[in-house]
């Protein structure tokens, strides 16, 4: 028996009994204290006197040791498994910080000591004395780890790399399969993690867009290997799905359109829809920076095209998830699954299933299957390399689920409690001989009416926030859609009676027919809200001008704010703008602050760890 235990037992014996006054000649108090126990005694159940006994010797028990005065023998405390997790995140966009904070719940709702933070800010001897080590990180553009996890990355590629001899991990990599370097930087980091010594407590997941089931199958296999190391046992929660939330990514709210008009005027090359949703009834809240999530349908005459083509009944049910739930096959395939676009794994799936002979040369040749993958869709696939026969429940198995598309908020929810607008452009092109749209934005601009219903949920992006400080500077580029978190910005701070320090770059084709909420830039300029604003319409002169020129036109000013401590946020393209808008932050810093290179690129990484520099981009 433990000390703890014997100490508690002798208390149990001691309640059975009249209770002994204490005094100075039978206890180590002073008169003063024993007559204040002796009041408190007076006044305590034996249960309490219980509790009391064994909350007080608890710390001589931990440490192993008796009490002082006591003639008491301590044993040896019994060792249990740890109770520690570290549990780092990288995130981009948030999904991984969202997933990590839910985990992170779950962990101390199960009576785990969690260490939780981003993985930038764990330290070389933190890695090495984790115990239990779990990592959940997204993957960005062309393989590149986010913002918030590169000096980690870094870190565990270098000399310095910590040992992580002793140190049990598990790794949930974020992704998207359509882009060739999918869940590559969680791939790599498990790699390494090994490579360091590691021991792998769990197999790495590599989770898709729609990862909820996959993260949550993570989740349950970690804590259940956990478990199995004498730790305490869970509970049923969905460890995904946010306390005390009725609708949320699973369980989407159904918003009521209000209005969609289209901003571009007659003659412009785009079209870009204003959209306000009621979200009357839904209990969301949001700030500044966050997203709308929106689950699209795919158009409706391309659902009949695939299941006339591949001789399906509209009718067949269909699984449409893990939990075995059906569907008719028309209406599982217009609002569950992605039919639009190809990815090399559903080729690869597709040849496996098809029983084509022509799909299966195909792939044969790695740079034709990579080709053929631009610009064509899943109808493309079945028209060109037709199955000989393959049943609809087979054929779903290898799609995967409709992801939501992610919007910025351009509103304010101070200002607009029961509502949210959107800016959502319509992605048209052409492609493979055919003119085809993005399914979000095509449903949005061709079948969207006041009126209709479309199912939206909030998300959350923790790493894309005005400054705490109102009398910080802040800077905004956003060219395009781009700019639809800073009218969001802007009518925060005009709802909280905030004026000045603000400077908006924002860039579009053509003045005359694509300046986007002209007028609220002129008002919140005339109030004060907005202090300056620098415009680039590319097309509108022979010579292309985008704001980064702006930028570089005003490099004295712009590094003057940064002096002053500006909060700089780029929101638009990944691919070119924002890279364009990186290179010229750095160019400005090493014309206007004489530095060089290395050390503008210091410079920058401090103003990203500081919150200083934050981006928004896809």
């Amino acid at each position: 028996m433990s000390y703890i235990n014997k100490q508690m037992k002798s208390a149990c014996k001691h309640c059975e009994v009249e209770d002994l006054p204490l005094s100075v000649q039978n206890s180590p108090f002073s008169k003063e204290q024993a007559e204040k126990l002796n009041e408190l005694l007076q006044l305590l159940t034996d249960q309490q006197k219980l509790w009391l006994s064994g909350y007080l010797t608890y710390p001589f028990a931990e440490q192993g040791t008796n009490p002082p005065g006591s003639t008491a023998v301590a044993e040896k405390p019994v060792q249990t498994a740890t109770k520690t997790v570290t549990l780092l995140f990288g995130s981009e966009t948030g999904n991984a910080q969202a997933l990590a904070e839910a985990f992170a719940a779950r962990l101390k709702e199960m009576q785990f000591t969690v260490s939780f933070s981003a993985l930038d800010a764990a330290k070389p001897k933190d890695l090495k004395n984790a115990g239990y080590l779990l990592i959940i990180t997204s993957t960005q553009g062309e393989g590149d780890p986010p913002d918030n996890a590169l000096s980690f990355y870094e870190l565990i590629h270098s000399r310095k790399a910590p040992k992580l001899d002793g140190v049990q991990f598990s790794v949930l990599a974020l992704g998207d399969q359509t882009y060739e370097f999918f869940c590559k930087v969680g791939k790599e980091i498990d790699k390494r993690l090994e490579e360091l010594g590691g021991e792998r407590l769990y197999p790495r997941v590599d989770c898709d867009v729609d990862y909820e089931e996959d993260a949550q199958e993570w989740f349950e296999g970690v804590t259940g290997v956990l478990q199995s190391s004498a730790l305490p046992p869970s509970t049923a929660a969905d460890a995904t799905r946010p306390a005390n939330t009725d609708y949320s990514k699973s369980n989407p709210f159904q918003a009521e359109v209000l209005e969609n008009i289209n901003l571009n005027w007659e003659g412009s090359n785009k079209e870009t829809h204003h959209i306000e949703l009621s979200l009357e009834g839904s209990g969301f809240t949001f700030e500044p920076g966050d997203s709308i999530g929106i689950y699209p349908e795919n158009d409706p005459e391309l659902v009949e095209r695939l299941i006339e083509k591949l001789g399906w009944d509209p009718k067949e049910p269909v699984p449409i998830n893990k939990k075995g739930e059906v569907l008719p096959a028309r209406e599982a395939l217009l609002r569950h699954y992605e039919i639009t676009r190809l990815t090399k794994p559903l080729l690869q799936q597709a040849a496996v299933l098809f029983g084509n002979k022509g799909l299966t040369a195909l792939l044969e040749n790695e740079a034709e299957a990579k080709a053929y993958l631009e610009g064509r869709g899943l109808i493309d696939l079945v028209e060109e390399y037709p199955p000989e026969k393959v049943e609809v429940q087979a054929f779903v198995q290898m799609l995967r689920k409709m992801p939501p598309r992610l919007y910025s908020i351009a509103s304010s929810w101070k200002a607009n409690p029961d509502e949210v607008h959107l800016i959502i452009a319509l992605d048209c092109y052409t492609a493979n001989g055919r003119v085809c749209e993005g399914v979000c934005s095509g449903q949005i601009a061709g079948r969207i009416k006041p009126g209709d219903k479309l199912p939206v949920y909030v998300h959350r992006n923790p790493n894309f926030k005005l400054p705490a400080d109102p009398d910080v500077p802040v800077i905004m580029i956003g060219p395009g859609t781009g700019v639809a978190p800073f009218r969001s910005f802007l009518e925060e701070r005009e709802a909280e009676g905030i004026t000045g320090r603000t400077w908006l770059f924002y860039g579009d084709q053509h003045f005359a027919t694509d300046f986007l909420y002209q007028l609220d830039w002129q008002n919140w300029l005339k109030n004060g809200v907005l202090e300056r604003m620098d415009v680039a319409f590319s097309r509108d002169q022979a010579e292309k001008i985008y704001v980064q020129h702006r930028m570089l036109e005003k490099s004295k000013d712009f590094y003057a704010w940064l002096e002053k401590g500006a909060c700089v946020y780029v929101c638009g393209d990944e691919k070119q703008m924002a890279r364009d808008v990186q290179e010229t932050l750095l160019h400005i810093l090493e014309t206007e602050g004489n530095m060089t290179r290395e050390e503008a690129e210091g410079y920058l990484q401090e103003m990203r760890q500081e919150k200083r520099y934050q981006r928004d981009v896809y």
